[in-house]
């Protein structure tokens, strides 16, 4: 059985090389059909198609896109970004400080909500049907009929407006103390969290409610075993594919929301950088930050298979 589990890994990872080469394609093509000329953008409407036609030679934007696309996916493998269209700067520079940014609020938000989510979905599926599993599963479903856009405008009136707490706004480059990180990510972290905290802790409770309807969970209660040792010695072992996959998913949104908690705190990360790509029509900048969250998902997601493939104890036999 182990080849068989080492043919999986290696076709999962198959999967995922594929996968991102089609996600590349559609990317590039995606970002061909956004409205605008990024030239006659450039130049501004008193341009001559002499200079319009110069520039767009100089920027290989007249060569066919299936020739754009090959340059631009080899340049990727290698490591190459481009040069951005707005600013005439080396997009792997101009990503390396915000995407640090970003992987650092993620990583904050990470540490918070996944702990409290395992707490939560592991501790109401012990007690299933009680007033404390009423009142968790009524809040996580709330926080998930809520936008995230409207979760962030609600922390800003709470905390910035009403309380005065933590600024409205996540300036991380006026970071001076570490009273001073704990404001800028506060609203950003808060926000986030609610947001992928809420469907880990179902998905997550709906595991190990699945893993304590198991025959040889149900043999150990008969043995009186105790409820904690029930659920963590017999029934979470089993619930470990399940619950990274319910993890990587969430992370995975977090890739998502991250979009609009930048674009409304103002925090510098990658994800504002490609919202402001957008109005520029940057197309390399575009592409390249897109390319990064296609990437980070992708990631998230082999990795929960590839946990989930070797926590499976008939493959291990």
């Amino acid at each position: 059985m182990p080849g068989q589990m080492t043919l999986l890994v290696l076709g999962r990872l198959s999967v995922t090389l594929l996968t991102l080469l089609i996600v590349s394609f559609v990317v590039f093509g995606a970002t061909l059909l956004l409205p605008g000329d990024v030239v006659e953008i450039l130049l501004g409407q008193a341009a001559t198609p002499e200079a319009v036609a110069g520039l767009r030679e100089a920027m290989h934007l007249d060569s066919p896109a299936l020739v754009r696309y090959g340059q631009w996916l080899l340049g990727m493998v290698q490591g190459d970004f481009g040069i951005s269209y707005a600013n005439n700067m080396p997009i792997a520079d101009m990503i390396g400080g915000r995407l640090a940014n970003t992987l650092r609020l993620a990583a904050v938000t990470t540490a918070i909500a996944v702990p409290l989510a395992l707490f939560l979905g592991i501790t109401t599926a012990m007690y299933r049907g009680s007033a404390y599993d009423r009142m968790v599963t009524t809040a996580v479903v709330s926080v998930i009929s809520v936008p995230e856009f409207l979760i962030a405008t609600f922390a800003v009136l709470v905390f910035a407006v009403w309380l005065r707490w933590l600024p409205a706004l996540s300036l991380a480059n006026d970071v001076q103390s570490f009273g001073q990180l704990l404001k800028v990510f506060a609203m950003p972290v808060i926000t986030l969290t609610c947001v992928i905290s809420a469907q880990m802790i179902r998905m997550t409770r709906a595991a190990v409610i699945d893993a304590l309807k198991m025959p040889y969970v149900e043999m150990a209660l008969l043995k009186g075993a105790s409820r904690a040792r029930m659920v963590l010695r017999h029934a979470l072992p089993n619930a470990i594919g399940p619950i990274a996959n319910a993890i990587a998913l969430s992370l995975s949104y977090l890739l998502g929301g991250v979009i609009i908690v930048e674009t409304i705190f103002n925090y510098p990360g990658i994800a504002k950088l490609m919202v402001d790509a957008v109005s520029t029509r940057d197309l390399p900048l575009i592409q390249s930050c897109a390319m990064i969250f296609c990437f980070g998902f992708l990631l998230l997601i082999t990795i929960a298979d590839i946990i989930a493939i070797l926590s499976n104890p008939r493959l291990r036999k």
